[in-house]
């Protein structure tokens, strides 16, 4: 019997060839990085069943169709055992729309301009971290947006988290406990700004004096009462076998104090189960963590676009699911043709309750769109996984610049051994008048310094 070369499993099968030969190769009827760098479309790099979830699942699915219980065994390969799990069992559900295919409303539009700009000029320098090719720190953009190895893949989200030179999240957490109820309400900022591999804010690639840092990134807390005003404060050195310096300021002591910094696996709040470590599933330096390997490939279902709630004066969603009907966020998800799935394990954090992580990304994007982590024993543990959006619906939008702003909408940090939650979505304002907002060249005066945390905590 003779198979014809675009027959329903022909994507499976080129996923599971280039897996058993080692070799990463995005794209499958044509390269993937020619096609973005040519036209930003993939329209014709897929073959119909990794573009279309009716062509997938053979009619069973539809776009606009609610995945849930009843129908989820259709497309359990497209995800997570966790996410498979919250669907099939704990009420989860997620809508489905249509696959996107413009590059630009999938990530920050200077970023991806970067990332065709400075192509090819990347290299890991005999330390391990990425520089150009004249030893510099990075320029801009993914370094490696057609990844050969998973380190190349890992490297490029932590250099740059939320892919803007600088932004401000107004944050509302919600922290659910195993019966379903919400027991801790928090209002957070966080701000992050970098002063390497600028693309937007001057000077440009770099701040001069502090080309030796990566990032500096804060968080601080507006309420409730009992823990407004404590505040974090996390400078990443350029070089990834370093840990940051961890800084904060408790009001009960009433000044700042550094903290260790290797022990990243902890909740920094009562309720919470999210760790710093989980931060764009990217928390910590790329090197203090090892044994890179590609484990996955094909196609997964992720919420990374149309998941700005406009309609809301404050871009709140809406809940369901869970033993009260609140655990999960309303998400529209979409058949993304290629994830690249990539496990390392915590090699330089010898207390980590954790063996290994492992992280689904957008091969067009390479950026992160779930992430599962496994105690010691290897049994699943905790997982992360959000929504993305530009913030446009056609009518009102946020600009970044000159473009709609191209963020984080929702996230899910779910505890699955003790069943604890965290809901998280970045809002237009918190308690304090704190608003988002991306790109203000004043972020380090007003939230990244230690005088910063101290005049926040008051």
């Amino acid at each position: 019997m003779r198979i014809r070369k675009y027959d329903f499993n022909y994507g499976r099968r080129h996923f599971l060839g280039q897996l058993s030969k080692g070799v990463l190769a995005t794209g499958v009827l044509s390269p993937l990085w020619q096609a973005i760098a040519d036209t930003g479309d993939i329209s014709g790099v897929y073959p119909d069943e990794l573009m279309s979830i009716e062509s997938y699942t053979r009619g069973k699915i539809s776009t606009g169709d609610m995945i849930n219980a009843d129908n989820v065994e259709y497309v359990k390969d497209l995800l997570d055992p966790i996410r498979y799990t919250q669907v099939a069992q704990m009420g989860r559900q997620m809508r489905m729309i249509d696959t996107t295919t413009d590059i630009m409303k999938l990530s920050a539009w200077e970023y991806n301009e970067a990332t065709l700009r400075n192509y090819g000029k990347a290299m890991f320098d005999a330390d391990g971290n990425v520089v150009t090719k004249e030893g510099l720190p990075w320029i801009g953009g993914n370094p490696f947006p057609n990844p050969t190895t998973a380190l190349e893949v890992f490297a490029g989200i932590t250099l740059s988290w939320g892919r803007h030179d600088a932004s401000f999240y107004a944050i509302k957490e919600e922290d659910l406990g195993p019966s379903g109820d919400v027991e801790y309400n928090y209002e957070l900022g966080w701000a992050e700004m970098s002063p390497v591999a600028r693309t937007v804010l001057d000077p440009k690639p770099y701040w001069p004096g502090h080309e030796d840092k990566l990032r500096y990134q804060s968080v601080f807390f507006v309420s409730p009462n009992d823990i407004a005003g404590t505040s974090f404060l996390n400078v990443w050195h350029y070089d990834q076998r370093r840990f940051p310096d961890l800084s904060g300021y408790l009001p009960a002591f009433k000044r700042v104090r550094r903290f260790p910094t290797n022990q990243r696996f902890e909740p920094m709040i009562p309720g919470s189960t999210l760790y710093l470590s989980d931060a764009w599933t990217a928390g910590d330096p790329f090197l203090t963590w090892g044994n890179y390997k590609i484990v996955g490939r094909g196609p997964t279902l992720a919420a990374i676009s149309r998941s700005w709630n406009s309609s809301h004066e404050n871009w709140e969603g809406s809940t369901h699911g869970g033993p009260k009907g609140n655990t999960f966020w309303d998400m529209d998800v979409e058949l993304v043709p290629e994830a690249i799935v990539v496990e390392a394990e915590p090699t330089k954090f010898p207390r980590a309750p954790i063996s290994k992580k492992r992280v689904w990304f957008d091969a067009r994007t390479l950026l992160p769109l779930a992430m599962v982590s496994f105690d010691r024993r290897g049994e699943m543990f905790r997982s992360f996984d959000g929504a993305a959006s530009l913030y446009t619906d056609g009518v009102n939008t946020v600009y970044d610049g000159k473009h709609p702003y191209a963020s984080w909408t929702r996230v899910h940090a779910h505890n699955i051994q003790v069943n604890r939650m965290a809901r998280l979505a970045q809002v237009k304002e918190i308690s304090g008048g704190y608003k988002t907002s991306v790109n203000e060249d004043n972020l380090y005066d007003k939230y990244l310094t230690q005088a910063a945390i101290r005049r926040l905590g008051r």
